[in-house]
């Protein structure tokens, strides 16, 4: 078992504490890492990660060839891969049902030189991304959307060009979120046909919009009911390259970084997850 005892303000170690419990109650041998993780899983049947997003995003380029089965363990802020794969469940019902639970593939994407599982967010996302990095961030989707709601009336839309396939577009656009899951920030649901093992991202895009517009559709792409909207643009994409005239911010599994252009590949059934 491995933990990012950050995660969560400290909540990742209470659900570590209560797993030790269960593994100690199953009879089943377990070993604990938490400040320094190992170089190699050799021998381990599997492994439990407690976190959120931030530290499945971290272990997978740690460990990017690992072929060792993974559960995550809800210990983090937005928890929106772990949503994706186990859906609204406490760390008990999880864990007792895991255990029967056989391992599948799971997609990954490669963004540049680092990977991520749950998506990549350029244009407002990275924005939103830049504003948290600096701050502690409550429970859940607090701080998003507070961040959210801040950022609606400062932020200024982005001349992007976007390529995929034989298609190129360009134009000032709000955000460009490319999902391998459905859900971020801790519950947006921004690509809601998006399935993590399907072998494709998903695409969404949003044009330029005024202040008063972006509060209208906040609660549409909250609730994933966005995608008809003439100001969309969705597509199934294995690779996409994004260039802008500005250096993009953008969010890495909500994560910030920056880069010159965003070079994105679909990394097909990556992982192994018991789900």
């Amino acid at each position: 078992m491995v933990c990012n005892p950050l995660a969560g303000s400290g909540f990742a170690l209470e659900v570590v504490a209560r797993l030790e419990g269960l593994l100690h109650q199953y009879s089943i041998p377990k070993t604990v890492f938490i400040h320094d993780w190992p170089d190699s899983f050799s021998g381990f049947s599997d492994i439990y990660l407690v976190g959120g997003d931030g530290t499945l995003n971290f272990f997978i380029n740690k460990y990017p060839d690992i072929n060792v089965p993974l559960v995550i363990f809800k210990g983090g802020t937005g928890n929106d891969f772990h949503w994706l794969l186990y859906g609204e469940i406490d760390t008990v019902t999880q864990f007792k049902k895991v255990l029967d639970l056989p391992a599948r593939p799971v997609d990954c994407g490669r963004c540049n030189n680092r990977l991520f599982i749950n998506g990549v967010g350029a244009g407002f996302e990275g924005a939103v991304a830049q504003a948290l990095s600096s701050g502690k961030k409550l429970p859940g989707k607090t701080s998003y959307l507070i961040t959210i709601l801040r950022k609606i009336f400062s932020y200024r839309s982005r001349h992007f060009t976007i390529m995929t396939g034989d298609k190129v577009i360009t134009g000032k656009k709000l955000l460009v979120d490319i999902s391998n899951g459905r859900r971020a920030g801790g519950g947006f649901h921004v690509a809601p046909e998006a399935l993590a093992n399907d072998g494709w991202l998903d695409l969404v895009m949003s044009a330029s919009l005024t202040s008063i517009r972006r509060l209208i559709y906040l609660p549409v792409i909250e609730k994933g009911k966005h995608l008809g909207l003439s100001f969309i643009t969705h597509l199934p994409v294995k690779a996409v390259r994004i260039q802008s005239l500005d250096i993009i911010q953008y969010h890495l599994d909500g994560e910030y970084a920056e880069a010159a252009e965003l070079d994105i590949q679909i990394r097909e059934k990556a992982f192994l997850f018991r789900y």
